[in-house]
């Protein structure tokens, strides 16, 4: 098994995971009538893209990232290859196929990366999916995206509702420290130490928590406590002080 299936089977108890299901169903299973988009949001950082690719597997869910560089074409093209279809020549004709084949399957598609949408002019393009298909759109990106999207009304507006991400928990860390520092127990105290500095950020606590195995492999330790880590550096994020010229 990868490291990656490991972690994505291994992340269902984390909070925003939990959050992202619980949202995807509720849009799943709304009732008729219902506008059938949805937004999850927050900061980077988070583990809004683990959620998502977890709640893909969950739900069967088409799932496209978005990537500043793309155009409406490209955004056409890369959902059609992760619906498994041959994209056809315009634009036009790519989105009557995303939502024929979103009407057909009743499967969710799940846009990440989802405000690089609007700063390319793409998001109408997404609301004409939506429309044509009736299937659950979920959007998902950064702290600011819900005020953003506020700027296309047709879109805002057929929203069932906004979901924000949530800061990481000393339970989170609980979930992910078999995964990045497996066979090394950690103390309550260097527990609540590590989710501080890393301001509650799954990717920092990731990286840290990488940290604290590397740090007992080389000491041929099986347990950390907050008094054998001292004064060893955990990744906080803040980028380092300029280093002085040497004469």
């Amino acid at each position: 098994m990868t490291d990656r299936t490991r972690l994505y089977n291994s992340v269902a108890p984390l909070r925003n995971v939990a959050a992202l299901v619980a949202l995807i169903d509720r849009v799943k299973d709304r009732p008729h009538g219902l506008p059938g988009m949805a937004t999850f949001y927050g900061p980077s950082g988070f583990g809004k893209t683990t959620a998502a690719v977890y709640a893909a597997n969950r739900f069967q869910a088409f799932m496209v990232q978005v990537k500043s560089s793309w155009t409406a074409r490209k955004l056409c093209e890369a959902t059609l290859v992760d619906l498994g279809l041959k994209p056809l020549r315009t634009i036009a004709d790519m989105v009557d196929q995303v939502s024929e084949h979103l009407a057909r399957t009743a499967r969710p598609l799940i846009i990440d990366e989802a405000d690089f949408l609007l700063t390319r002019n793409m998001v109408e393009i997404v609301r004409d999916i939506y429309e044509s298909s009736g299937a659950p759109v979920i959007l998902i990106g950064e702290e600011l995206l819900p005020q953003k999207l506020r700027q296309w009304e047709r879109v805002h507006g057929r929203m069932l509702d906004w979901v924000a991400a949530q800061p990481a928990d000393i339970r989170d860390l609980g979930h992910l420290a078999p995964i990045y520092c497996p066979g090394v127990d950690l103390d309550a105290e260097l527990r609540e130490y590590l989710l501080k500095v890393s301001q509650a950020s799954i990717r920092r606590i990731c990286v840290n928590l990488a940290r604290v195995h590397e740090f007992a492999m080389t000491r041929g330790m099986t347990a950390v406590t907050r008094a054998d880590w001292g004064k060893a550096d955990f990744f906080t994020g803040e980028a380092p002080a300029p280093r002085r010229a040497v004469a």
